[in-house]
């Protein structure tokens, strides 16, 4: 049977979420192998790789909650709002620890962002950093990010340190230098690291530097996590036996024939991890309220 599930990786510095696919890819050739939210570069930390049939829950594992650590430098600002950029201007720091949280605070909870003109946000169909490289300083679009907590963690002035709880499509580093606004005194991320996405921290993670030489011990396979972990924030449901088959024929089955958790709120859309009575995943199902049936989304094994 073909390896399939969730490898946690650290991400060293320097290299692409792309490069540790690649290594993966090259230690289990034929193997179906992708991520699930990208990390720049510079940045280190838990990067989500999934293997064989978990590349295909990715759009779910992005929506997981992810935290960062990131050490914002206060007086100097970056065309990419991180310390690889260029410095575009310097100015000095006046901000007090109290200046600075009082500033933190306005970046929690549903809040307009502008994504870095270096970043992956398109602007009018294409990319960003690539409009950027052509020398063309147009911004993307603002859009809504998702913060839960800002949290100070070190103020040493011109450097502050933050943890930051928050939803995909959140920009670490627009954090930084919208902060760097805020205080007058410009800023960029000097340093970050993502610390956790849903149930997946550092403590677990292997090291991207080892990736070759661990995937060639027969043992790896040890390292996989289960698919249905980075569907953590799904509710669950079980099928009964006489209806799994078909599921996994495509077809729908009635709601009354699923066990569901009673506290489970059901309502048209509603997207749950699906298993079989043995335990073990189907897949992904989604509720339809007018013919009252689940039916299959996507089918796993």
């Amino acid at each position: 049977m073909t390896a399939a599930g969730i490898l946690n990786v650290n991400k060293e510095k320097g290299i692409t979420s792309h490069d540790v696919v690649q290594r993966v890819r090259r230690a289990l050739p034929g193997t179906k192998v992708g991520h699930a939210g990208t990390l720049d570069p510079m940045a280190t930390g838990v990067l989500v790789v999934l293997v064989g049939h978990a590349v295909r829950i990715s759009e779910f594992v992005m929506d997981l909650t992810k935290v960062y650590r990131a050490t914002i430098t206060l007086g100097e600002s970056t065309d990419t709002y991180d310390a690889e950029g260029n410095v575009t201007a310097t100015a000095p720091v006046l901000a007090s620890e109290s200046d600075v949280l009082s500033s933190l605070s306005r970046f929690v909870g549903e809040i307009e962002q502008t994504p870095p003109p270096y970043s992956a946000a398109k602007i009018d169909g294409k990319r960003a950093y690539k409009l950027a490289r052509q020398g063309k300083s147009t911004l993307p679009p603002a859009r809504i990010a998702h913060v839960y907590r800002v949290e100070l963690t070190r103020f040493n002035s011109p450097y502050v340190e933050i943890e930051v709880e928050c939803a995909k499509g959140t920009y670490i580093r627009s954090i930084g230098h919208d902060l760097g606004i805020a205080l007058g005194c410009g800023a960029h991320v000097s340093t970050l690291i993502r610390t956790q996405i849903g149930p997946f921290d550092m403590e677990s993670a292997v090291d991207s530097a080892t990736l070759p030489e661990v995937l060639q011990d027969e043992g790896w396979k040890s390292l996989l996590r289960p698919t249905d972990l980075g569907l953590a924030n799904l509710p669950s449901l079980t099928v009964q036996i006489e209806d799994e088959k078909d599921l996994r024929h495509g077809q729908a089955v009635e709601a009354g024939s699923v066990n569901l958790p009673s506290e489970t709120a059901v309502s048209d859309g509603l997207t749950a991890r699906g298993y079989a009575e043995d335990g073990s995943l189907i897949g992904i199902l989604q509720y339809d309220q007018p013919s009252k049936t689940w039916r299959p989304r996507k089918i796993l094994t």
